[in-house]
């Protein structure tokens, strides 16, 4: 490996460590204000450094949605390749979210706006963002499940992909308003049973 290629590793690992470390204070410190101050000595590193990663704490944020967008929506890619049905797609889709959000507590924090409290709007629209294209992605599985005979002609779609939406965030607001003690995954295979009679009746 060159030199500018360990160099570049080297700045690879340290922001990475930069993100794990103030995910890990989000998910530790609920309420208590990040300064980059107080991150940078978590990390070990003096603020210019940290500022070398990242031009400003918004851009960590921004960094952890991004990382939150393609670990979802990769999994989700991969749902759609490989399953047809749509409520095995929609359920699918929903554990992977929930899944998501109960294994990084820190981003979840994040992805329902209570971290960005005080940051710059740009932030809250990306997570907007992340929860629209989620919708979206829902309202076509729904669609194209009328197509090919899954589901009947006329199912409400637009209704049905954001009440999948709403009950994801529910679930993921009360994990955070419990301190991250409820998990977003207890008693989903009851809740999902309960839903799926619902969206998808006399599936068998």
């Amino acid at each position: 490996m060159s030199e500018e290629q360990t160099g570049t590793s080297r700045r690879g690992n340290r922001r990475q460590e930069i993100l794990e470390t103030l995910a890990r204070i989000l998910e530790e410190q609920p309420g208590e204000k990040i300064t980059t101050a107080g991150l940078a000595r978590a990390v070990g590193v003096s603020e210019a450094a940290l500022y070398r990663h990242f031009p400003s704490k918004g851009k960590m944020f921004e960094a952890l949605i991004e990382f939150a967008e393609e670990a979802v929506f990769g999994l989700i890619n991969r749902i759609l390749e490989e399953h047809d049905d749509p409520a095995d797609r929609c359920e699918r889709i929903m554990g992977v979210l929930l899944g998501f959000a109960q294994r990084n507590p820190g981003i979840t924090r994040v992805l329902l706006g209570e971290a960005l409290v005080g940051e710059v709007e740009r932030l809250r629209q990306r997570v907007d963002g992340f929860y629209d294209r989620l919708e979206t992605r829902f309202k076509q599985i729904l669609r194209e499940g009328e197509g090919t005979g899954h589901l009947p002609v006329g199912s409400p779609a637009t209704a049905s992909a954001n009440l999948l939406v709403s009950v994801a965030e529910g679930r993921m607001r009360q994990f955070l308003r419990s301190g991250f003690q409820r998990q977003p995954l207890e008693h989903w295979e009851q809740q999902w049973g309960l839903l799926a009679a619902a969206l998808f009746p006399g599936r068998q």
